[in-house]
């Protein structure tokens, strides 16, 4: 009697969750998010049908298509104006935003620099900044930093002007469209291309380089953790001083008002954008295999069930934000495509800090670099296959276990746990000053301040040593310490 009644109370939150989402987003965005979660149900998404290989010499449609239109859409007006035929597809519209993004100036300098924006559209595009943001943790402290995600950007606004200048330069979009499969030639890439509606027969296209885009859909998204995100853009939260409030100009960068519940650290965000709107997530870090169908829309239940707990007010959903952002934890093999002419990029790649995922900073930093790599690649396809390899910052070495660790997080009477040791991390950050707290969470921290940290971190909270070993087999925390010891020498 009570399961069934926890089980159909469940039931009723997730359809009010699903009419909530439906009466801010519409239809499409509904359908988007229920693909999404479908797409869960089995263990890891595998390629499509294959179409037949080019032969050798011969000409593709296109030397780039981008499969997939969100943020990796900015690369297209970069390499079409290197000189390269493009196309990019989606299965849904090109150019919508499904995510609001924050940046530091940073980022915010590399999208002016990238020359696809003149400073001051990308000054337009910038709707808030933060003087600082703040990392809170349940029954422990509040965390003050500065120079770490305050600028908050018009996520539409960037993506639909991107999407206007590679029109302009003769990029081919390709809306409504989804990549079935590939099969790979000498010289070109086949490619299985479907309006995505049952039933659509597909169309054969060919290019030099596929640039698989597609995010955690990607059959190639291997990467071994994954981060589960609900929220969206809220009005008639309440403003001013207080925890429970939102400041303007004060952006929320990590959030607990509990422990671990359902197996889960469940985490917040909050991050202010136009007048009386913010941008609020929930989300938790858990291993990619641990995530089932269904878990977007349950997690949306969760959200509309406990957002008082964390903001009080008159909340109100207007735009629904949500995805799985997957995450590497470096102590497994890469994501990584097959043969020479595919690349996989963004969110498939899984190159952004598996600890704070912040996808948005590492693309744009790179997004220059990214490009060209991409039209080298085009052009000598028997290089040196790089770009899914290089540039991972070296602290990625040692987050990647501590984000390992969250996904697993213990239970029970050690629910508290979790908490008490971000709390612990947290302070020892805050302690080493603003520079190397940043830094962190920029993904920017040194191979020696890293380990200086968790040196720190372990001499307050010993218990540190049994939670790494309850969470993680001997042979990743081996693992762990090799690559913590080789960006170390690195760095000498």
């Amino acid at each position: 009697m009570s399961g069934g009644g926890a089980s159909g109370s469940a039931a009723r939150e997730i359809d009010a969750a699903r009419g909530r989402v439906r009466e801010a987003g519409g239809e499409a965005l509904l359908a988007r998010l229920e693909h999404l979660d479908a797409a869960r149900a089995a263990p890891a998404p595998r390629p499509g049908p294959s179409p037949r290989p080019p032969d050798r010499g011969a000409i593709a449609d296109y030397d780039v298509v981008v499969a997939g239109g969100g943020l990796s859409l900015l690369l297209a007006p970069l390499l079409a104006s290197a000189g390269l035929r493009v196309a990019v597809l989606d299965r849904a519209r090109i150019g919508a935003a499904h995510r609001e993004w924050n940046a530091g100036t940073a980022e915010v300098a590399a999208l002016s620099a990238s020359g696809i924006f003149t400073g001051d559209e990308i000054e337009r595009l910038v709707i808030a900044r933060y003087v600082e943001g703040l990392c809170r943790w349940h029954g422990g402290g509040t965390y003050p930093v500065r120079g770490v995600l305050d600028h908050a950007i018009d996520a539409g606004g960037l993506l639909a002007a991107a999407r206007a200048r590679a029109a302009a330069l003769g990029v081919t979009l390709l809306d409504g469209h989804a990549l079935l499969g590939h099969a790979e030639g000498p010289d070109a890439v086949a490619l299985a291309v479907a309006e995505a509606q049952p039933g659509a027969a597909p169309r054969a296209l060919s290019a030099r380089l596929l640039v698989d885009a597609r995010g955690a859909a990607s059959p190639y998204a291997t990467a071994d953790l994954l981060c589960p995100t609900v929220g969206g853009v809220l009005t008639g939260l309440s403003e001013g001083d207080g925890e429970r409030r939102i400041r303007p100009d004060v952006g929320e960068i990590l959030a607990t008002t509990e422990d671990v519940e359902e197996g889960r650290q469940h985490l917040w965000e909050a991050f202010p954008g136009r007048p009386g709107e913010t941008t609020i997530y929930l989300f938790y870090y858990a291993r990619s295999g641990d995530v089932g169908p269904g878990a977007l829309l349950s997690l949306y239940a969760r959200f509309f069930r406990l957002l008082s707990r964390y903001k009080e007010g008159d909340a109100r959903l207007v735009r629904p934000t949500f995805g799985f952002i997957p995450g590497w934890s470096r102590l497994s093999a890469a994501p990584r495509a097959p043969g020479r002419r595919v690349r996989l990029v963004g969110d498939a790649a899984a190159r952004h800090s598996p600890l704070t995922f912040c996808g948005f900073g590492a693309n744009v930093r790179e997004l220059a670099t990214t490009a060209a790599e991409l039209a080298r690649a085009v052009r000598e396809p028997g290089a040196r296959r790089t770009l899914a390899a290089a540039r991972d910052a070296p602290v990625h070495s040692g987050t990647g276990a501590l984000a390992a660790l969250m996904a697993k997080p213990a239970g029970g009477a050690r629910a508290g746990e979790m908490n008490a040791l971000l709390n612990t991390a947290f302070a020892v950050l805050h302690a080493m000053g603003n520079d190397a707290y940043a830094a962190l969470l920029r993904d920017e921290m040194q191979p020696a301040d890293f380990v200086r940290f968790l040196r720190e971190t372990a001499a307050r909270r010993p218990e540190v040593y049994r939670e790494v070993v309850s969470a993680l087999p001997l042979r990743a925390i081996g693992r762990w310490g090799a690559g913590l010891a080789r960006e170390l020498y690195r760095a000498r």
